[in-house]
């Protein structure tokens, strides 16, 4: 079975209309990630893959689970991150929608850096064989979307350079790679330099 897009935290999720509104730039840049195959679906057994959030004074706006086959996104493919915790690997968030198996990544990655404002999660294999190990690179044993890769992004961000490269291989998450700066734009052009 492949371990893809399944929600490993405790969700408290309450289904409701989503309380802020979508930035068009986020919606802009998630289908740009979509239209270049970075964000998408594995058509052949239907998983959705890859997720885009920005960090906002209400929470963490984050792509709803399963949500990669959708084009365009719509402001109801969001959902709004209110809390987590990490050592109790759980999420509650807001909206139509589940927030995406990656919000505790994506957390992490917020709590390491109050600087940082937008991640970018995606999927591309080329990319993941060229850049493992030669960027930061999590321990390929951690799983994605777990506690445990909440704390190797600790890891990394206290061991490595990845404050200042913002770009990171997830070791045990093929395919996966995660990038992430002060806006969308960064965190968006950081991955479109090493994509195409």
């Amino acid at each position: 079975m492949i371990d893809e897009g399944v929600i490993k935290f405790n969700c408290d999720w309450n289904d409701e209309q989503l309380p802020v509104q979508v930035p068009d730039e986020l919606k802009m840049w998630r289908d740009k990630m979509h239209q270049l195959k970075l964000i998408g679906e594995y058509t052949d057994i239907k998983i959705g893959y890859g997720n885009i959030s920005i960090k906002t004074n209400e929470g963490i706006l984050i792509s709803g689970t399963q949500t990669g086959n959708i084009y365009p996104i719509q402001e109801n493919d969001f959902a709004l991150v209110t809390s987590y915790s990490i050592k109790h690997n759980q999420v509650t968030c807001k909206g139509e929608v589940k927030a995406s198996a990656e919000s505790l990544t994506h957390a992490a990655v917020y709590e390491c850096d109050d600087s940082i404002k937008a991640i970018i999660h995606v999927h591309n294999k080329e990319l993941w064989d060229k850049l493992i190990g030669k960027v930061p690179t999590s321990n390929r044993s951690v799983p994605y979307g777990t506690a445990k890769m909440a704390l190797e992004i600790k890891r990394l961000f206290d061991g490595t350079n990845l404050a200042q490269e913002k770009i990171m291989v997830m070791g045990g998450h093929e395919e996966g790679i995660i990038t992430f700066g002060k806006n969308l734009k960064q965190a968006g052009q950081l991955i479109l330099n090493y994509a195409t």
